[in-house]
């Protein structure tokens, strides 16, 4: 381009001479990770904070160092379904994730509000920087899995994030509805451009299981998560039922007492997935 600075960082435009790698922001300095796994979805209301909640719970459970980053600025909720309702500190260091029970690091807007009522009235790329700055700025340590909890849809900070931070690859939650299937399959095409791996889909509220006589009912349709995965290539997908246990345990904060047998496809195609370069991105 005629007026083309050659900074890309700088540029929205897609042309053929930009840097593909140049977006990509490094952690904060006291911070290694080996795997970065996003849990997204087109749509909202589909159960990316609770897939993304067992997801680490999962991983904590087997001994590993799990750190969750909740990338939903304006409508965060992994502190409460942990139970954690401290402030992150901070120093000229940079800013400290807050601790979960069992040790999972955790980073949410709610950590930085006085109160967890206060709305973040702010544009898009406001809130984009804010959560690139939950990579950048913040003193995750070693960890060994970093899950970001992301928003719905394809816009300003679902694109930072698949730009900006170096991912592994990402799970897709899904609901058996036809219309959210559609939906869901915008960030499937979203990640495919910007090379994305989809390693598994969850299909959440799939089944509800009767605890008298042991049916599976498909209260919303049938289930659609093999051929969404198969669409979008990915290797695994997951079936979690709907149940009342589980969303209690999340409203009481206790959501690391919750079984998470039924993402076990889904967390070993994680397990497998590349890590990212030195650790350091």
């Amino acid at each position: 381009m005629a007026n083309c600075t050659h900074d890309c960082s700088s540029c929205g435009s897609d042309c053929a001479s930009r840097d593909k790698t140049s977006l990509i922001k490094p952690p904060h300095a006291g911070t290694r990770v080996k795997r970065v796994i996003a849990v997204a979805s087109g749509k909202g209301g589909v159960g990316k904070s609770l897939v993304t909640s067992l997801l680490a719970v999962r991983a904590a459970a087997m001994g590993l160092k799990v750190g969750v980053l909740d990338a939903d600025v304006t409508g965060p909720s992994i502190p409460r379904a942990f139970g954690v309702y401290e402030h992150a500190r901070g120093d000229e260091a940079g800013i400290y994730p807050v601790l979960s029970k069992s040790g999972i690091k955790m980073m949410s807007m709610n950590c930085l509000l006085e109160h967890a009522e206060d709305p973040v009235v702010w544009r898009g790329a406001l809130i984009a920087g804010a959560c690139l700055q939950f990579w950048t700025d913040v003193v995750w340590d070693e960890l060994d899995i970093l899950f970001i909890d992301m928003p719905p849809g394809t816009g300003d900070v679902p694109l930072t994030v698949f730009q900006s931070i170096p991912l592994s690859g990402a799970v897709v939650v899904t609901t058996p509805q036809d219309l959210v299937g559609m939906i869901v399959g915008k960030a499937v095409n979203m990640a495919k451009m910007l090379h994305v791996p989809i390693l598994g889909v969850a299909e959440n509220m799939s089944y509800f299981k009767c605890q008298n006589c042991g049916t599976e009912h498909e209260i919303f349709g049938a289930s659609r998560a093999g051929e969404l995965a198969k669409s979008c290539g990915a290797p695994t997908y997951a079936r979690i039922p709907l149940d009342p246990a589980v969303a209690k345990l999340a409203d009481e904060g206790r959501i690391e007492e919750a079984d998470t047998d039924c993402l076990a496809s889904v967390f070993t195609e994680i397990l497998r997935s590349r890590e990212i370069g030195n650790h350091k991105a």
